[in-house]
């Protein structure tokens, strides 16, 4: 398996998984999140796709995409209460659904944890809805621990 930055030919195939984490988010909280749509528009990843403070990896398997991992680097500086600290925010990590279970999202993770490092952050940091709770497993078993929660009353 190769992990490498997205490219524009990746488009197609990146809609399609964005699509599928849309779903299992629609289907969760339908009350959130609509279904049937497009997080993105070509335009916009184009523009992700330009952008170095926004870096975009995927996972390659036999030539074709079966995973992705959308970032962003944050920082606070001058900030009142907050360090001035560098992460790389996880927003969006995505293993075709025909393909979980193999090792592409532990090796995806890795990687985006490697390149954090390589960029000299302090933290890895990603949220995840409750109601995907195979995304939670995932990231338990892959170290990370909460750092703070958010929490609803629904009215």
């Amino acid at each position: 398996m190769e992990i490498r930055r997205a490219m524009e030919l990746d488009l197609p195939t990146l809609h399609r998984l964005l699509r599928q984490v849309l779903e299992v988010h629609h289907k969760g909280r339908p009350d959130l999140f609509r279904g049937g749509t497009e997080k993105y528009t070509d335009e916009e990843l184009r523009a992700l796709l330009c952008d170095e403070t926004r870096p975009i990896f995927v996972a390659v398997q036999e030539g074709k995409v079966c995973g992705y991992a959308f970032c962003m680097f944050r920082c606070f500086p001058a900030d009142n209460i907050l360090t001035d600290i560098r992460t790389l925010y996880i927003d969006d990590l995505c293993v075709e659904e025909n393909a979980r279970g193999q090792g592409i999202g532990r090796a995806l993770y890795a990687f985006v944890r490697s390149f954090a490092k390589e960029q000299g952050c302090y933290n890895l940091t990603l949220n995840v809805w409750a109601c995907n709770e195979s995304a939670l497993r995932f990231y338990e078993a892959c170290g990370l621990k909460p750092q703070k929660i958010g929490m609803e009353t629904i009215l």
